[in-house]
């Protein structure tokens, strides 16, 4: 079904629609189909106005149509008797019309002046025009007179009379001269309604003989002129001033009529010395709010469409210097008469009753009058059906055939109405008039009218069905209007759908269909917002919206209400606006509107553009005085941007020319600033003004000002005495400025004097230095020092004496009474005697003590070792005791002392030894297995490299490992210290087995090494591996070999939640290495330290470490100074893969500083190298000749020269190096060096390195603080057995376990 598409656009025009259907209902359609053989009484359609001016040289045309069934007929009165029309050859009505055309070409206009009247007739009745006032427009010319000249005195009043000729219309006035230039009005001349010019006072200027008032007629289109007016004014007896007083209206009060709907023109002009000024008020109340204007300089009020309401009492006032006048103009509003409600025309049905409504109003009251078709209705057909009742006519129970046009006129002395009203009596089945199937579309919480326009006699009650529903739509949300339409107030989705209206009367039933569709409202979901942007920048705006699926939307941007400017520049996108490099013209509003066929939504935002603001000009100085000045400025354009402050800088051109500095700053709303300056400076100003974008371009420099030169105000600065050498002092300060010299010459008077001695003080003058060097000085001893500034006009103030030292010198004793009491076996605390102060011989910064081990006491007194480095802490401040971390168990060490100044290191103390006791071994150097067998297997190992104290045997524990990897039963068995092989019987054949191995001494076991391995079916030859401790286990792969190494842990244990590494820390050890510590809780053993240089794209290193539970610590040596370093700690599992990881750490190594020689350069070296070759050439060539002749090469020097130590590190009870126990706390030691491969244990001193010194290099920190080294010297020593032939350090026992 094809359906025509209404589109309702708002609530205007849905209201548009409902009044014009309520009028369709009143009267016949004009629709053709519905009009055929209906008929209908004349209606006025188009008539010339009441009062109609022509003009005299064109053809007179009086215009009369009007519309009826059958068409009507016309004719004419002319002043109230039949107007012939064909006797008149010059007058011609146009076909099927009324109007007139009137020829007056050869005769005269004035013949055709009257009062016209137009009748329009059919059968059903007859309408009437209104009376039409034809009049010829007029412009007759000026009276000839003579004008005399004016002779008028200085400062008295004048008024030159204009009265031109009456005119129809009037005509418009205006003066000129004769160049046809308007004359110049203001307050003191201007021209009033009538057209007279008034002088309020006139002046010597106002003399000329040129004054032409001009009257312009409209219609005729002519100008005519008065004669000039000339007007000499005179100054011999000049007016003296006066009081206002009003020259139009004359007196006190005046009275004006003005018609309701009209324009009031009040006017007042007064004459007075000084030229009065002109105000107004009503007395009664205020002036009507947006009807009011004043012209003619305040002398004349205008009110526009003029109501009872502005009737009163409207006072002016003219007031000048001497006083005031006032004048009361009345108002009076009459009315011509106007519609209240004017008849309207009548459809009726045989048998019906209708009222005809003439209201209407007019001051004075408006005489009513009926007729009927033309007649006054007392001088028609007597009807009794009708009643004529003042402005009503009561038609009761009319028949077919009494159609007639009925006329009301309403007159009073101001005017009159007249309307026709036709009664035209029908009987006539309903009709509806709206086109079927419409398709109405709403946005829904709108109002919807759907239309059902009928027409019938009687007329149709109107009712509404929706969809296939039954009952009749009526009440809340429908409502039907007496037009027949339907309205739902606020229309929803679900009110979409199919309606009918059906239109009934006595003669018939019709319906119609029509449809509506409800839509979702257009929205903005996101607004532009307000920008403020700078100036060359972008600006976006948003404007995000949803709206009807089913709707086309348009988006438009409007600039100030207006069309985007025609620029690249302006960037539309689906839903934003940018705007590229903004500019001062892109300032404004932008909107954002989205359009579619049923409704809009919009939104707007405003742009600012912002830039630096333009610099301040007009730079003056005032209040100009030895030490100040006033300087003030003009700030510049602010550009959107409030200034926030002004920065005033100086150039001083005497000084430092061209360099601009900074003086002070003032708030942006001030704009002078007072200026404090100093002696002796040629200054320059500038000023600069700052806002949120930035500062401004400086403004121009002012005009120099010069102070004159004075002593100086200050002294100089940062004062100090300090002595490079023991006998010298060097006095230094910080110079003055030029600025701050306050005068030429500028010199610098130094003071001295040793402090505590009475003597007086020693003066020298220095000039261009800032340090003074006294020598011969005693060995760091007190002086008080002054430094004070001096120049050609005077000296500064007197200064304050500062205290300062001489030069230091080495400490010249050592301490003594050194007394070592052994804490634990890794701790020992150390006292001496403090040195007495006369022997420090400068600041006494602390004290060093240096530590090494001799040798293990297990080796003997007589065994030869190699003497490790030594060690070395550093104890700040007066102090007599400290603590010695990390010494090795069942040693003897050696210590010395020493005082340490700002000048270095005194001599050191005698060496003093003591011996710390015995301690857990370390692990068994190695674990093999030999000889595996069906039912046993044979087990050698090495001896500890670390002994800690006396062996008492060895433990092993071993248990069987089934198919799953389950463990079985422990068994252990204990072994003699001097065993190095064990066989084990009653195995199971094919069995895993897996060894533990630990040796013990009086103080508890050692940690233990693990290996396993696999008794077989068959003999087989079998090369087993060893296992090296500090190496790590190696694992052959099962199908290849019986044998492998265990990397589980000791017992099974359920995987830990949470984090398996935990208080991972680090620290730099010396200039190559670096100690990592972290508490490990995880069960995998295979724990690796990786690290990598920063930024390097190289594979990790890794180095393996025993992955025992607890707190452990590890030393990466060999690290590259100045280097950066990214560390982490692993652990793995039995196929290598990462189980967990911890965070990684970034370590920075110091940077050592090269002063080595390169010495394969160097001459005498290469030559020493040759003879040394040389020498070792000849050795050999002797010992050769020598094992020829029948020597033997010693057995022991031989295992010694291919002997490859393990050097282990020793662990106490659960194999940890490096720590001292406490028994009062078990926390970690933070910066203790600690092996790699161990756990701190529990019973270990936990101490932190504060309570032993600061370690380092030997070097004092800036707060006095010591850094210790390690200093020493390796030495070869040779031991019987498998112990190592070399004795390790702590530390050197931590590098190796690798």
């Amino acid at each position: 079904m094809d359906r025509k598409r209404i589109w309702v656009l708002s609530n205007g025009a849905l209201l548009a629609i409902f009044l014009g259907h309520m009028t369709a209902g009143l009267e016949v359609p004009l629709d053709p189909k519905v009009l055929e053989g209906l008929p209908q009484p004349p209606t006025i359609t188009h008539q010339s106005p009441k009062d109609f001016i022509i003009d005299p040289r064109e053809n007179i045309v009086i215009h009369c149509e009007a519309k009826g069934k059958p068409h009507p007929s016309f004719s004419w009165t002319r002043n109230g008797t039949h107007f012939d029309v064909e006797k008149d050859p010059k007058v011609l009505m146009k076909p099927s019309s009324g109007t007139l055309v009137i020829d007056i070409n050869g005769e005269k206009a004035e013949a055709y002046e009257g009062v016209y009247q137009c009748t329009a007739r059919n059968e059903h009745g007859t309408a009437l025009s209104n009376n039409i006032v034809i009049r010829q427009s007029r412009s007759p010319l000026w009276s000839k007179e003579r004008n005399e000249p004016i002779l008028v005195q200085v400062g008295v009043s004048l008024v030159l009379q204009c009265r031109p000729p009456a005119g129809l219309p009037p005509p418009i006035i205006f003066w000129m001269d004769n160049n046809f230039q308007r004359l110049t009005q203001d307050t003191r001349v201007s021209q009033a309604l009538n057209g007279d010019l008034y002088f309020s006072n006139v002046l010597v200027d106002d003399t000329r003989n040129d004054y032409i008032c001009y009257a312009r007629f409209p219609h005729t289109q002519t100008i005519q002129q008065k004669q000039p007016i000339t007007v000499k004014v005179l100054d011999s007896s000049p007016a003296e001033e006066r009081r206002p007083s009003f020259m139009a209206p004359l007196g006190q009060s005046s009275t004006q009529m003005v018609l309701r709907g009209g324009v009031l023109e009040l006017e007042c002009i007064a004459e007075g010395l000084p030229t009065p000024d002109i105000s107004w008020r009503k007395e009664s109340g205020d002036l009507p709010s947006g009807r009011t204007s004043f012209h003619n300089f305040q002398k004349t009020l205008k009110i526009v469409d003029v109501t009872e309401a502005d009737a009163g009492d409207y006072r002016c006032t003219a007031k000048n210097s001497l006083g005031a006048g006032h004048h009361i103009i009345k108002v009076n509003v009459k009315a011509a008469p106007y519609w209240i409600s004017a008849p309207r025309n009548l459809i009726l049905a045989p048998k019906e009753t209708g009222i005809l409504t003439c209201r209407v109003g007019g001051d004075p009251k408006p005489t009513i009058t009926w007729s009927v078709n033309g007649v006054a209705i007392e001088n028609s057909p007597k009807d009794v059906n009708r009643k004529v009742e003042d402005d009503t006519v009561i038609l009761n129970d009319v028949q077919t055939g009494s159609s007639a046009v009925y006329q009301c006129n309403a007159s009073n002395e101001f005017g009159y109405l007249l309307a026709n009203a036709f009664v035209n009596v029908l009987a006539e089945p309903p009709r509806i008039l709206t086109p079927p199937n419409n398709v109405y579309q709403v946005i829904t919480n709108r109002p919807a009218l759907l239309d059902c326009a009928s027409f019938g006699s009687p007329i149709p009650s109107i009712t509404w069905f929706k969809d296939s529903q039954t009952s009749i739509l009526s009440g809340d949300p429908y409502v039907i209007h007496g037009n027949g339409t339907l309205e739902i107030h606020v229309a929803q989705l679900l009110n979409s759908g199919k309606y009918t209206c059906i239109a009934s009367n006595n003669l018939g039933t019709k319906e119609n269909h029509v449809y509506l569709e409800v839509k979702e409202p257009t929205r903005i979901l996101a607004q532009p917002e307000y920008k403020v942007v700078q100036r060359n920048r972008n600006a976006v705006f948003e404007c995000k919206v949803k709206h009807d699926p089913t709707l086309i939307p348009i988006m438009t941007w409007l600039k100030d209400s207006g069309e985007l400017p025609d620029d690249e520049r302006f960037v539309v996108e689906t839903d934003s606006l940018t705007i590229r490099d903004v500019t001062e013209e892109d300032e404004g509003t932008y909107t954002c509107v989205m359009n579619t066929t049923l409704d809009q939504d919009s939104a707007s935002a405003m742009l600012t553009v912002v830039e630096q603001p333009d610099p301040p000009t007009d730079l003056e100085l005032t209040d100009q005085r030895e030490r100040s000045v006033q300087l003030t400025w003009t700030p510049g354009d602010e550009n959107n941007s409030p200034t926030e402050k002004f920065l005033i800088q100086y150039e001083d051109l005497l000084h430092q020319p061209g360099v601009w500095h900074n003086l002070t700053k003032v708030d942006g709303t001030k704009t002078t600033a007072h200026l404090d300056l100093s002696p002796y400076v040629y200054y320059s100003f500038r000023v600069l003004a700052l806002n949120r974008v930035g500062y401004s371009q400086p403004s121009k420099a002012s005009r120099q000002y010069r102070t004159n030169p004075a002593a100086p105000d200050e002294n100089p600065t940062d004062v100090q005495g300090v002595g490079t050498e023991h006998d010298n002092l060097i006095i230094s300060w910080k110079e003055l400025t030029g600025l701050q010299s306050n005068g030429p010459g500028l010199q610098y008077r130094v003071n001295w004097r040793q402090k505590g001695v009475e003597e007086e003080w020693s003066s020298e003058t220095v000039a261009n230095t800032s340090k003074y060097v006294l020598s011969g000085t005693p060995t760091f001893v007190p002086y008080e020092i002054k430094v004070q500034a001096v120049n050609d006009y005077g000296s500064g103030p007197e200064p304050v004496p500062v205290e300062g030292f001489s030069g230091e010198d080495l400490p010249m004793s050592a301490p003594e009474s050194i007394q070592v009491l052994v804490q634990n076996v890794t701790l020992a605390e150390v006292h001496w005697e403090p040195v007495p102060s006369s022997t420090v011989r400068g600041r006494l910064q602390g004290y060093k003590v240096r530590y090494w081990r001799e040798r293990g006491l297990h080796q003997g007194a007589g065994a030869e070792g190699r003497q490790e480095e030594a060690q070395a802490l550093s104890f700040s401040g007066n102090r007599t005791q400290g603590r010695l971390p990390g010494l090795q168990p069942y040693s003897l060490y050696t210590l010395n002392i020493r005082v340490v100044n700002g000048k270095g290191e005194g001599p050191p103390s005698a060496n003093h030894n003591f011996e710390t006791p015995e301690g857990v071994p370390g692990p068994p150097s190695f674990l093999r297995v030999k000889d595996p067998n069906i039912d046993s297997l044979t087990l050698e190992w090495g001896p500890p490299q670390e002994n800690n104290g006396r062996l008492t045997g060895y433990t092993l524990r071993y248990q069987l490992v089934n198919n799953s990897n389950d463990l079985g039963p422990v068994e252990e068995m204990t072994l003699p210290a001097n065993e190095t092989t064990v066989t084990l019987g009653n195995l199971k054949y094919s069995t895993r087995y897996k060894f533990y191995f630990n040796a013990n001494t009086i103080k508890g076991p050692g940690p233990a090494i693990t290996q396993e391995a696999v008794t077989v079916m068959d003999e087989v030859l079998i090369q087993q591996p060893a296992v090296d401790v500090g190496k790590g286990d190696t694992e052959s792969p099962h199908p290849v070999s019986p044998i492998t190494q265990s990397l589980r842990p000791l017992f099974h244990k359920v995987r830990p939640i949470g984090p398996v590494f935990t208080n991972v820390n680090s620290s730099v050890v010396g200039e190559e290495g670096a100690v990592i510590s972290w508490e490990y809780s995880g069960p995998d053993k295979n724990v690796y330290v990786e690290y990598i240089v920063e930024n390097s794209k190289e594979e990790w290193k890794k180095e393996f470490v025993n992955g025992s539970n607890g707190s452990q610590t590890y030393l990466i040596k060999g690290l590259k100074p100045g280097t950066s370093y990214r560390v982490r700690v692993v652990a793995k599992d039995h196929s290598e893969m990462t189980i967990h990881s911890t965070e990684e750490l970034l370590i920075t190594l110091p940077a050592m500083p090269n002063k080595q020689v390169d010495l394969a350069t160097q001459g005498w070296f290469i030559g020493l190298m040759c003879a040394i070759a040389l020498l070792i050439l000849v050795l050999l060539i002797v010992c050769f000749i020598k094992r020829n002749k029948g020597g033997k090469y010693p057995v022991k020097e031989k295992e010694d020269a291919h002997q490859d130590p393990e050097i282990q590190p020793m662990k106490e009870d659960d194999g940890t190096f490096g720590e001292y126990s406490d028994t009062e706390d078990h926390k970690p030691l933070k910066g203790s060096r600690t092996p790699s491969n161990g756990t701190v244990k529990r019973d270990d001193s936990d101490d932190s390195l504060v309570d032993y010194g600061e370690g380092g290099d030997g070097q004092f920190n800036e707060d006095g603080s010591f850094i210790g080294q390690y200093s020493g010297k390796k030495e070869k020593d040779t031991h019987e057995g498998n112990e190592s032939s070399e004795a390790p350090s702590p530390v050197n026992a931590m590098n190796s376990f690798v």
